[in-house]
């Protein structure tokens, strides 16, 4: 059984805007990122980044 590895918000950003869609555990992983340890700035403005293309439509939300 492989051992869950949290993939950094750096990248987990990058796999989002490539796909054009967030899944069910991107939004659990930025759930549990956003409700954890404090985020750095660079986390805080990936999320709004994040945020902001889905209000635009330019990501959708999938149920994957």
């Amino acid at each position: 059984m492989m051992a869950y590895r949290p993939v950094p918000l750096e990248e987990l950003f990058g796999q989002i805007m490539f796909s054009s869609v967030v899944t069910r555990s991107d939004r659990q992983h930025l759930r549990s990122a956003i409700l954890g340890e404090s985020l750095t700035d660079n986390e805080k403005v990936i999320i709004n980044r994040l945020l902001y293309n889905v209000r635009r439509g330019w990501v959708k939300l999938v149920d994957l």
